[in-house]
C-alpha cells in the first residue's frame, strides 16, 4: 500500500508511522530520515539542504521533493511505502501527485490522525527527557517517574527540551493549522482521506487505522 500520514504535532504519527509500516512491510518514510541521511552520507541533496539549515532557513519544497523520489524510487519501496512529514503543503502534495502519475502509481489512502487541540498540548508540553539519554521519556501526567525530575532508568536529570514549551507547541500547531492542514481538503476531493481517533492507547489506535485501510482496500 502507498500511504500518506496526516496530523498535527502530538497526534501521534511517528510511534503509529513505525508501527503500521511493519505491519504493511513496508518502508516508514519520514522528512527528518530522509534529511539526516542525506546529509549523513554527503549526497548532494544533504549538501544542499545543509546549506539551508546552517543558515536557519527553510529547505526549499524542490530540495525536499527530490530526496523523497530518490526515496520511493530504492527497492524496497516497489510495493509500497508510508510517508510521514511529507507531503507537508499542498504545492509537495501536488508535486507528489505529479511524480506518481508518471511512475503510473497513485496512493492508496491519506490517514488522517485526529487529536483535541488540548490533548496535543497537554501531551507534549508534559514530556520530559532524561539528559542522559533521550531515548528515557517520561511524562508529567502519563508516565510518572518514580521521583520527580529524575530517571527511573539510570538516575539522570529529566527536563523539558525548548521545544516542548506550551507556548512552542501552540506555535507549532498554529503553522500545522497554516501550511499541512489545507493538504487534508486536497486528499479529500480524490476521496482519499480516511480519519482516525488517535485518543487511547496506541495498540487501539494501530488497531483503528489497519481496519480503516483494509475497508478502503475492500472497497476499492
Amino acid at each position: 500500500m502507498r500511504i500518506v500520514l496526516v496530523g498535527p504535532p502530538g497526534a501521534g504519527k511517528g510511534t503509529q508511522a513505525t508501527r503500521l509500516a511493519e505491519t504493511l512491510r513496508v518502508p516508514h518514510i519520514s522528512t527528518g530520515d530522509l534529511f539526516r541521511a542525506n546529509i549523513s552520507r554527503q549526497t548532494d541533496l544533504g549538501k544542499l539542504a545543509k546549506s539551508y539549515m546552517d543558515k536557519g532557513e527553510l529547505v526549499p519544497d524542490t530540495v525536499t521533493i527530490a530526496m523523497a523520489k530518490d526515496r520511493m524510487e530504492q527497492p524496497d519501496a516497489e510495493r509500497g511505502f508510508l510517508l510521514d512529514g511529507f507531503p507537508r503543503n499542498v504545492s509537495q502534495a501536488e508535486a507528489l501527485d505529479e511524480l506518481l502519475t508518471t511512475e503510473g502509481i497513485k496512493l492508496d489512502a491519506v490517514l488522517d490522525l485526529e487529536a483535541p487541540e488540548e490533548e496535543v498540548v497537554k501531551r507534549i508540553a508534559g514530556r520530559r527527557i532524561c539528559r542522559n539519554d533521550s531515548a528515557h521519556v517520561f511524562h508529567v501526567t502519563y508516565k510518572k517517574p518514580q521521583q520527580e525530575g529524575v530517571c527511573d532508568v539510570c538516575g539522570g536529570e529529566l527536563y523539558q527540551r525548548d521545544d516542548d514549551s506550551e507556548a512552542t507547541v501552540r506555535t507549532r500547531l498554529e503553522v500545522y493549522h497554516t501550511q499541512t492542514e489545507p493538504i487534508i481538503d486536497y486528499y479529500k476531493a480524490q476521496g482519499l482521506v480516511v480519519t482516525i481517533d488517535s485518543m487511547g492507547p496506541v495498540e487501539q489506535v494501530t488497531d483503528r487505522a489497519l481496519a480503516a485501510l483494509k475497508r478502503e482496500g475492500d472497497d476499492a
